[in-house]
């Protein structure tokens, strides 16, 4: 299975998650290349959107392999690999330091005039445009779980078994349409992966209209 874009496997999604139509939910995504799918589903389930900010810990001289992955709050999560990948402690401080403060630059960066919106009680589906070792979307479940959320799905569409194993132990329901066992890397599903800035990003969070249940001042 390969999608033609990011819109095409947001629109599978939507589909997918059809039985929360209605329901509000709050669909987050994590930056920046799952935001305009979280638009996309949220507009399709009668949801809001935002964003869930986690970083990667890249290896040593090999940033995009992910080792683990760190929250909002700081909390990390390490994979069993990141010893082989040669990150001591040291490394893996001074990684965490630096990806804490790029998150906080987003955040800064992404919500001047919104704050986050406030994920308890509700249904939650975090989002992202695949998973390859999953280390980001278990960080963006534990921070969020802290935060009692009615219901806490992830929603991928594309992801190895493995990964979705792992992630299934995090998430009430786990949702990916496509396990693939000779899974390389996320951009091998998609025709066109191009990037996605932090422009296009901020304009989109920038347009979101609230919920009544939010202009009422109600959380």
């Amino acid at each position: 299975m390969i999608f033609s874009n990011r819109n095409q496997a947001a629109q599978l999604l939507a589909d997918k998650l059809a039985a929360y139509k209605g329901q509000n939910p709050l669909i987050l995504a994590i930056p920046r290349g799952a935001v305009p799918m979280a638009k996309l589903i949220a507009e399709a389930l009668g949801g809001e959107f935002d964003v869930v900010l986690v970083r990667k810990l890249g290896a040593p001289g090999n940033p995009e392999f992910a080792i683990g992955a760190i929250d909002e709050t700081g909390w990390a999560t390490l994979g069993p690999y990141a010893a082989m990948a040669g990150a001591n402690a040291d490394y893996i401080e001074r990684a965490k330091a630096h990806e804490l403060e790029t998150i906080r630059r987003r955040r800064a960066q992404y919500s001047p005039l919104h704050p986050p919106i406030d994920p308890q009680g509700r249904i939650v589906i975090v989002v992202d445009d695949g998973l390859a070792t999953g280390s980001t979307m278990l960080a963006a479940l534990h921070a969020l779980r802290q935060r009692a959320p009615l219901k806490l799905v992830c929603a991928v569409p594309v992801a190895p078994p493995d990964t979705l194993e792992k992630v299934a132990e995090q998430a009430d329901e786990v949702l990916c349409p496509y396990a693939p066992e000779n899974f390389q890397a996320v951009g091998q599903f998609y025709a066109d992966f191009g990037p996605v800035e932090d422009d296009e990003v901020v304009a989109l969070l920038s347009g979101r209209r609230d919920s009544p249940e939010r202009r009422a001042g109600v959380e």
